[in-house]
């Protein structure tokens, strides 16, 4: 009989609806069950695309004996972190405090009043990989609760402890960051890229996006080539690696080797969306026609196999399919050879498809193996749109349908580079369809943004949902105009300051949000950038655009609030250091008085990361500004200063 799970409208709550679990939601129901029974509570944390959140499932929650012993002694509560960042983010600290890396899935142990007193993230059925056994835990720290009780309450206020010196450490002494600290940071990405095979650290290797995204900034500003250099490798590498899909296009997570060559199998819509703008920008910089194909087939990708029929896009697709992980991914030679026949042969030469494979069961993940004659390159697309067709038919991984607030928006910023980059129609329309149906679907009534939709709008939205879409629709009004997205992304903006916002900077929950054991802070990127650092760009921009101080100095205030911090932790700040060299710049402010197709043209065609773009008519930086002798007008000025207008696009310089 399923569980109360079966009622919720998370993807990953529903997958254990069927466990012998007792299962509870995180909610007053579950708390007040165990402050009245006296149980502790069992926290465990995942989201639906996670692998070993699958395997820890399947052989301890499914498991009778194993769920008994869970039930008799414990509350047990499940959380889709993408639902609750918050709760997610207060309870992977504790295993951090613990010396452990955190990840998921995320298993903590809490008194009643939802104190954390041990964690981990997986366990197995029994001791193994250096691990105890879940059952073994569980009794154990079961039977501590009865018989050590203060033991137990002990650790719990050492956790709290440490929660609050982790914000202190992050804030530590509030001081003006030196304006040199942005380029000195992407200069040490570039030393400590890998100079074989590109990206930053060794096995398993991340696309660390915000850190390259710097280093792709401070290079358009002081053309240092060995910025470039290191950012250009990292990029080939992974398009050439098995990280990128090169027959449906798109990312998996991460590769599990230093190579890209193997990934962990599960896409994410925040790398599509982040990664698709850094390759667009690169090509914007650049012109090297490998970047734009990238950041094409990457948003065709999720346009294609990610996008909800009225516009959201969904959040993740799994691992596994049909039990197996990277399944629906992987080839044998027999397997092409019986889509491609003669062809296989130039096909399995570009793609490294052998009869030993670099993959489980002597399968292969496909990587450019070889370089191709121009001929070949061409012959080979219409193979790989074979190819596509034949895998189109096996059972596609599951998908999680989660529609993130959040998420969204960096792939609503992902298509708008993307258009910009290219001028094709279809990745501003997906762009603007997404918009809408966040607008329409996830809009609270008082102006503000739910977290997550699935078949409803649930959860209030935390920062990085007001921070991010803030900055997609600036992105989305520069790339065609229309003002509602302006104001729209204003009246987030007054969202952060009026209910986030609390000393130098904001916290991660709002102010009348649920309280929690701890309330976050959350400055540090991750995954993706975080809602502090996006904060201070969505804060930048408005504030060129609508000429309003006050914005400008709350972005200051994050500065400073962060200033050692940033300096002594550069990957952990790597966006909010893109935020201040977009601020030590002084923005490029570009207004367009008329129609002006050619000269927007113009300014999209060119990577800028410093330039603010909006029509004359839409804000108050354009009053008394309209065209000469009646033609379209580009009105540009930098630091205060202002160029000459020019109504030709080749005069218009945007440097």
């Amino acid at each position: 009989m399923p569980n109360r799970l079966a009622k919720e409208t998370s993807p990953y709550l529903r997958q254990h609806a069927d466990n012998p679990v007792d299962w509870y939601a995180w909610g007053e129901e579950a708390f007040r069950k165990a402050r009245e029974e006296d149980k502790p509570i069992h926290l465990s944390v995942g989201y639906a695309a996670c692998h070993w959140c699958h395997v820890m499932a399947h052989e301890s929650f499914e498991n009778p004996e194993i769920a008994a012993l869970m039930n008799e002694r414990y509350v047990n509560i499940k959380v889709d972190r993408q639902e609750r960042p918050d709760v997610d983010d207060i309870y992977q600290k504790v295993v951090q405090m613990m010396g452990q890396g955190g990840g998921w899935p995320l298993t903590v142990f809490l008194t009643p009043e939802r104190l954390p007193f041990f964690g981990g993230t997986y366990f197995p059925p029994e001791d193994r990989y250096g691990r105890p056994g879940f059952p073994r835990l569980i009794v154990a720290l079961s039977e501590a609760w009865k018989n050590k009780r203060q033991d137990v309450l002990d650790n719990a206020e050492q956790f709290q402890r440490g929660w609050k010196s982790i914000d202190e450490r992050a804030v530590g002494h509030p001081q003006d960051p030196p304006a040199e600290l942005p380029e000195e940071a992407a200069r040490f990405f570039a030393e400590n890229t890998d100079s074989v095979w590109g990206g930053l650290g060794g096995a398993p290797k991340f696309p660390n996006v915000t850190c390259h995204d710097l280093m792709l900034r401070v290079h358009q500003r002081t053309q240092e080539p060995g910025l470039l250099a290191a950012l250009e490798l990292t990029l080939a590498r992974m398009a050439a690696g098995g990280i990128y899909d090169h027959l449906g296009g798109g990312f998996a997570r991460y590769s599990v080797d230093e190579r890209w060559a193997v990934p962990h199998f599960e896409k994410m819509l925040y790398d599509e969306g982040q990664l698709a703008k850094l390759y667009a920008d690169a090509y914007r910089l650049t012109g090297a026609a490998a970047w734009r194909r990238i950041a094409e087939e990457t948003c065709d990708y999720v346009l294609r196999d990610m996008t909800h029929p009225d516009g959201g896009f969904f959040a993740s697709e799994d691992a596994d399919s049909e039990g197996e992980e990277g399944k629906f991914y992987v080839f044998l030679p027999a397997q092409v050879r019986e889509v491609l026949g003669d062809d296989a042969q130039l096909f399995n030469r570009a793609y490294g498809v052998t009869e030993r494979g670099n993959f489980e069961h002597g399968t292969t993940v496909l990587y450019r193996a070889a370089q191709l004659e121009p001929l070949e390159e061409a012959k080979l697309a219409g193979l790989r749109e074979k190819m596509l067709a034949a895998r189109n038919r096996r059972v596609r991984p599951g998908r999680d349908e989660n529609i993130l607030a959040s998420w969204n928006a960096l792939m609503i910023s992902g298509l708008c580079a993307t258009y910009q980059a290219t001028g094709e129609k279809r990745f501003l329309d997906g762009a603007r369809k997404a918009a809408e149906f966040i607008d329409q679907q996830m809009r609270t009534t008082d102006g503000g943004v739910y977290r997550v939709w699935n078949r409803e709008a649930r959860v209030a939205g935390f920062l990085e949902d007001y921070a991010f879409l803030a900055n997609a629709f600036i992105d989305l009004y520069e790339s065609g105009f229309e003002k509602r997205w302006l104001d729209r992304a204003g009246e987030l903006a007054q969202r952060i300051t009026e209910r986030f916002w609390e000393g130098g900077a904001p916290f991660f929950t709002a102010q009348d949000g649920e309280p929690l054991a701890h309330r976050p802070r959350a400055p540090y990127d991750n995954a993706w950038p975080s809602g502090t650092s996006t904060s201070a760009f969505a804060l930048l921009r408005l504030a060129e655009l609508f000429g309003r101080n006050d914005l400008r100095e709350r972005a200051e205030s994050i500065f400073r609030t962060y200033g050692e911090a940033m300096a002594k932790n550069p990957f952990g700040f790597s966006h909010l250091l893109s935020a201040l060299e977009f601020a030590r710049r002084g923005p490029l402010e570009i207004v367009i008085a008329g129609d002006g197709a050619a000269l927007v043209e113009k300014v999209h065609r060119t990577y800028h990361p410093a330039r603010v773009l909006a029509r004359a008519a839409d804000v108050p930086i354009g009053e008394g500004r309209v065209p000469v002798d009646g033609k379209p007008t580009a009105y540009v000025c930098r630091n205060q200063t202002c160029d000459a207008p020019v109504v030709s696009p080749d005069a218009l310089v945007l440097s």
